[in-house]
Formats: structure tokens, C-alpha cells, sequence
């Protein structure tokens, strides 16, 4: 062996034409670290358009080629999320009609006596004649010395309260004038838990307007307690974000209609916000479109919760739930009808009712001249009474 290789040395022409002399061979490129990681972090951030073992795949073909010092950037396309489509859509459809509203209150005081405070809250047209819906509690309750109306375009405008119910926190107010941009109103009744909702209003101050905040229908049926054992029954919940200044404004369907009047926000925790339906407004809204006017239909009684009955005066009541008659207005249509103090009104129309609230929202369904149905418990009997509202 050692003599094979001194033979070689010594005579470098031998066997030159069976044995071609090698190139000097270049050195081989090390894998860099560097290469690794920018594959790996490169699958990361695709995700879904190429995996890691994808990637791999390459690494052969890559780490094959000498001088390679970049990976080529991937051919990625981008498509458009319908539910970005969405809300744009809902916006350009809605925003025309949602306005911004501004108030002076007049609220006494023991101490300080008569002071004047300023308020915010949200709106939306209605009717192109300038009809607007929002929350009573926008208006401070009807007790309040102006309001101010503040429009897409950024005019402004006087509105006049119309009518408000602080048993179902909503209100109507007009500016004077035509040709407003009125919102289409949906179907509240047809909600389904997991639906798209888009609420817009003021949140925090104008510097805020006309914020679209997006989520999903999250419960139906709700009910919460506003203060003073005030409830408001029969709410939708939404995780869309609702501020202070978002009271007033719609909340919204995907097709940009609107199904829910914003109303509050449980400060203790997120992403609790809660609305109106707007099938609970619209007997309001249709009266003031047609007459130019509303009629509130009366009962004629003073009731209380059967719950709160039996827990102030301890007393025992044969139904479980519903509005307890404390007293009947002279010549109204509950003493016209024979409905006495000391009834349980457990229904009307056909529909089960457990407190004022849900009473009062009942009775909004009605014109006056209507004729209904108005069940009732009465010494243990119930009975079914027909009533000329």
C-alpha cells in the first residue's frame, strides 16, 4: 500500500488517462441555524396556507442547491372575510340614520337646589319626517329642558319629546323638517342565540360618535333590574361593546335592520350589553308614522308584583306569579269590566304575565276600542274576562 501511493507521488503522469485528475473540491456550505428558524418561523406564521410539514418538504430541494442564502417567499392569496363585507355593509346602510343626542336636565337637589345637567345619548330615525327613536332614560323621563339632535352630516337640530315609558326605557322625540334618512326596522321575534349584531352609538363622548362595535346575539328573554326594584323584562343580550352614550342607538341585524333599541351595560362585568327589541317599539313607532301621534291604552288599575306583595305584607296568594290589584281607577275600563282589588292579573290576550312590566309591554300591543282577553285569579278560582280597552 505504501508503495502504491510513494509511486504515485513520485510519478504524477501515471495513469493519467485512466484516472482524470479531480477538480479541488470547494468547501461545502454549512447549514446555518439561521435557515432553520426562518423556516420554522415562516410555517408558523402562514398557519393555515402552508404547514410545517410543508415546509419540510422543501428542505431537500433548498439546502441542496449551494449558495442558497434565502428561502423564496411563498405565493400566498389573501381572500376576503365575508363577515368584513358584513359590516360594511351594515354601516353604509345604517350610519345615515343614527344620530347623536344632547340634553339639558333640570335636577333639584335638598342641599343645592335647582341644577342644570348636561347628558348624552344615541338615536335613530325612524321616519323620514324626523320621527326618532331612543331610551326614556336619554331624555331624563320626559323632565327635561332641551334636546339636541346632531345628524350624520354634522347639522343639528331641536327635537321635541314626544312620548317616553320608563317602565320599558324607551322614547320618541321629532325635529321639525323632511327627507331624513330613515332606518329599516327587522324582526326582533325571529332572533336566534349566535346571530351577527352590530351596535352603533357615542360611547364615552362625541369624540367617540357613531363607533360600530360588532358581536353576536348572546341570549334572549333577559332580564335585568335598573334601580328602585324596576326590572326591564324581555331583553336581547349582545357581547357587542356598549358604553355610556351607546343608550339610544340600534342594534343591528346582518342585513342592516334594526332589531334592538341599545339600553345598559353591566358595569361589573364584560361583554354584557343588552337592547330592546324593537317589535316591543314598533306598535309605538307604526301609531306616530300614521297619526303623527300616540294613544296609550290604560287598564285602569294600580298593581304590584305578586313576589313583592307576599314579601312586604306576608301574605299568602294562590298564584305563584303575576301583578297583584291594589286599587281600580273609577269609571276605567278594569272597573267597567268587573276586575276588582285583591285580583291577580295573570294574563291578557292569551299571553302569560308575571309583573308590571310585562303587563305594561302587553298593553302597548292594543289601540284603544280594542277588545281583549284578561285572565285573572280570584278566590282561587281563575277566571277569563273580556275587556274593552
Amino acid at each position: 500500500m505504501d508503495f502504491y501511493e510513494n509511486n504515485n507521488a513520485e510519478n504524477p503522469s501515471k495513469n493519467q488517462d485512466s484516472q482524470p485528475p479531480v477538480p479541488p473540491m470547494e468547501p461545502k456550505p454549512k447549514r446555518s441555524i439561521i435557515s432553520y428558524v426562518a423556516v420554522a418561523l415562516l410555517a408558523s406564521i402562514l398557519g393555515s396556507g402552508i404547514t410545517l410539514m410543508g415546509v419540510y418538504m422543501y428542505l431537500p430541494e433548498i439546502l441542496q442547491h449551494r449558495g442558497i442564502t434565502g428561502i423564496p417567499a411563498p405565493n400566498i392569496v389573501i381572500e376576503p372575510q365575508q363577515d368584513l363585507t358584513v359590516y360594511t355593509a351594515v354601516a353604509e346602510k345604517a350610519m345615515p340614520s343614527v344620530v347623536g343626542i344632547t340634553t339639558v336636565t333640570l335636577q333639584r337637589d335638598l342641599f343645592l337646589g335647582t341644577r342644570r345637567e348636561s347628558g348624552l345619548g344615541t338615536g335613530v330615525i325612524v321616519d323620514e319626517r324626523g320621527y326618532i327613536l331612543t331610551n326614556s332614560h336619554v331624555v331624563g323621563d320626559g323632565n327635561v329642558e332641551e334636546v339636541m339632535v346632531l345628524f350624520h352630516d354634522g347639522s343639528r337640530q331641536p327635537a321635541e319629546v314626544l312620548w317616553n315609558e320608563p317602565t320599558l326605557d324607551l322614547a320618541v322625540i321629532k325635529v321639525e323638517g323632511g327627507s331624513f334618512v330613515a332606518a329599516e326596522l327587522g324582526n326582533s321575534d325571529d332572533l336566534k342565540v349566535g346571530e351577527i349584531a352590530v351596535a352603533i352609538g357615542n360611547p364615552l363622548g362625541l369624540n367617540f360618535e357613531r363607533t360600530l362595535t360588532q358581536g353576536v346575539i348572546s341570549g334572549l328573554n333577559r332580564s335585568i333590574t335598573v334601580g328602585q326594584g324596576q326590572t326591564i323584562e324581555n331583553l336581547i343580550q349582545t357581547d357587542a361593546s356598549i358604553n355610556p352614550g351607546n343608550s339610544g342607538g340600534p342594534l343591528l341585524n346582518a342585513k342592516g335592520q334594526v332589531i334592538g333599541v341599545n339600553t345598559a351595560k353591566v358595569r361589573t362585568g364584560e361583554g354584557l350589553g343588552f337592547a330592546i327589541p324593537i317589535n316591543t317599539a314598533k306598535p309605538i313607532v307604526d301609531q306616530f308614522i300614521e297619526k303623527g301621534e300616540f294613544t296609550r291604552v290604560y287598564l285602569g288599575i294600580r298593581g304590584i308584583n305578586v313576589d313583592a306583595f307576599k314579601g312586604a305584607t306576608g301574605a299568602e296568594l294562590q298564584a305563584e306569579d303575576g301583578v297583584y290589584v291594589v286599587e281600580i281607577e273609577a269609571d276605567s275600563a278594569a272597573d267597567r269590566h268587573d276586575i276588582r282589588a285583591g285580583d291577580v292579573i295573570v294574563g291578557i290576550g292569551g299571553n302569560r304575565v308575571e309583573t308590571m312590566g310585562q303587563l305594561i309591554r302587553e298593553l302597548y300591543k292594543y289601540r284603544p276600542g280594542d277588545t281583549t282577553t284578561v285572565q285573572i285569579v280570584r278566590n282561587e278560582r281563575e277566571l277569563d274576562i273580556e275587556v274593552s280597552l
